[in-house]
């Protein structure tokens, strides 16, 4: 009946494992990721539990004293060597102090296992061939018989030899069926060991069969990590490889949880990944085992893990320099590509260059052609306007001197008194035409330039700014620029319009620009800018 129950086990996980395929094994290798990262965390966890222990040595009895340190050697069991044989050592001489063989001899199978763990195979043979448990308690029997079993179980895997190994097998199977004999047949050490006295014999459903269910929630996560490192070894030696890598990467996150460096998962791990061609994974993970292994101090572990860390490495820089080489090749396709591209664009960036400066060409003319017709446009309306203006004023004083002329004719005619002559003279008032004159000159231009004044004075501060009087259209300073919006920049000519010296209008003209918010050089420019309506 077991061996079936073995049997469909065996099938339903490994149906499960295919079933699920690579995202299956994806996932449980990313759950491991992160737990890696995590590691410090869960060491920051363990040595504080220790320094917790440390912190509690009890004084006076030595029976306490040694609890304390099988306790202390407990926690460095696997996790550090040189600590864990340390507080071994202490136990076996505080044995010796009480003349306890009993302690004595759980001492020795103590410091025998951390020997095993570091691979002092020599050093731990010793310890263990002067053990002698006959009349022992029970528990102190069960671990000298494991110990016995795991050193030849270790010599025949660390040997490979065709003669000695299947000796050391034998002996360590006696010693486990030794040890078997005195566990508790429903314990969890019971079933993993017995399932791995099947497997060792060859009957491997038997062995499932009997394996611990990984997912009893009494299981501790140590018990997972040895019994998951044990079970995925069993799948990958029946060709199972994705099942015998979750098992592996299940037992190396127990592990990492756990603060255990003396491990096998990470390596295993990293050779399972290596052989199916995952060469970057399996160097993390080789990694991993070595520097788990450096911090423990287990020598074997460390010579394992750099018989294969060269062969990882250099199948992993073979790769790095084959995709360096197809990167090269892709570069210089990419290069060429671009090389024809970058042409391409020169060709075309020179045409749109050409193209824009014709447009440019071509809008500057059209700006300058515009131009010239606003300012043709403003002439003309220029003439227009003064054209008309001086024709009426001409007209008005044509109109004026034809009736002087009739009232010198009149008076010469009727009079010949001079009184009468100067009357008439003295009834024309100059300076009152001239400001006519003025007025209507100032009436006309703002009719073309109807925002001269408020633009003139955009060019000055508010201190600054011209000040018109009462029914004033412009005053001198406006006029000056006026005349010259126009087009007439001759200072004589407007002095001689003005009635002013030519200094005088240079003067006006300097006091203003001095004035003015822009540069000197930039203010006739900045009046020329001034539209017509």
């Amino acid at each position: 009946m077991r061996r079936i129950f073995g049997g469909l086990f065996f099938l339903l996980l490994s149906l499960a494992a295919h079933a699920k395929g690579k995202p299956y094994i994806d996932s449980i290798l990313h759950v491991l990721n992160q737990t890696i990262e995590r590691a410090a965390a869960y060491d920051s966890v363990k040595i504080k539990k220790i320094d917790s222990i440390r912190r509690q040595m009890p004084q006076g009895s030595p029976e306490l004293t040694y609890n304390y340190y099988q306790e202390l050697y407990e926690a460095y069991k696997v996790f550090n060597f040189d600590s864990a044989f340390s507080y071994g050592a202490k136990m076996q001489q505080l044995g010796h102090q009480l003349n306890d063989p009993v302690r004595i001899a759980n001492a020795k199978v103590k410091l025998g296992f951390i020997l095993l763990s570091s691979g002092m195979f020599m050093e731990a043979s010793g310890y263990i061939n002067t053990i002698f448990v006959n009349g022992m308690p029970d528990e102190v029997r069960v671990e000298f018989f494991k110990l016995k079993s795991r050193f030849y179980s270790d010599m025949a895997a660390y040997n490979q030899d065709r003669f000695f190994s299947p000796e050391y097998m034998r002996q360590a199977i006696v010693y486990m069926d030794s040890a078997l004999q005195l566990m508790d047949s429903t314990s969890f050490e019971y079933r993993f060991h017995k399932a791995e006295q099947l497997y060792k014999r060859g009957d491997i459903l038997g062995a499932l069969a009997t394996f611990p269910d990984l997912n009893d929630p009494n299981l501790t996560e140590r018990q997972v990590a040895v019994a998951a490192c044990s079970l995925g070894s069993m799948y990958q030696k029946n060709q199972q490889r994705d099942t015998a890598i979750y098992l592996m990467a299940r037992s190396a996150i127990a592990d990492i949880r756990t603060s255990t460096k003396e491990t096998m998962a990470a390596y295993t791990l990293a050779t399972f990944l290596f052989e199916l061609g995952d060469i970057k994974t399996a160097s993390r993970y080789i990694e991993r085992a070595m520097t788990e292994a450096v911090f423990y101090g287990a020598r074997q572990r460390k010579v394992m893990v750099s018989n294969i860390l060269p062969i990882i490495e250099e199948e992993r820089i073979n790769t790095a320099e084959q995709q360096n080489r197809s990167l090269i090749i892709y570069a210089a396709i990419v290069t060429l590509l671009f090389l024809a591209l970058v042409a391409m664009t020169i060709i075309v960036f020179r045409q749109i260059r050409k193209l824009k400066q014709a447009q440019l060409a071509i809008t500057q003319a059209h700006l300058r052609q515009q131009e010239a017709n606003n300012q043709l446009e403003e002439a003309n309306k220029i003439k227009e306007e003064y054209i008309g203006y001086f024709f009426n004023s001409n007209a008005k004083y044509i109109g004026k001197i034809e009736k002087i002329k009739q009232m010198l004719e009149q008076k010469l005619a009727e009079s010949k008194s001079p009184a009468d002559f100067r009357f008439l003279i003295n009834s024309i008032n100059v300076r009152q035409e001239r400001e006519e004159l003025f007025t209507n000159f100032d009436r006309v231009f703002l009719r073309i330039f109807p925002h001269f004044v408020d633009e003139f004075n955009k060019l000055f501060d508010a201190d600054n700014k011209v000040q018109l009087k009462e029914n004033e259209l412009l005053n001198t300073d406006l006029r000056i620029f006026a005349l010259i919006r126009i087009g007439i920049t001759d200072n004589e000519q407007i002095a001689r319009i003005l009635e002013y010296s030519v200094n005088t209008i240079y003067a006006y003209k300097t006091k203003i620009k001095k004035r003015s918010l822009v540069p000197n050089e930039e203010f006739e420019d900045r009046i020329m800018a001034i539209k017509a309506l």
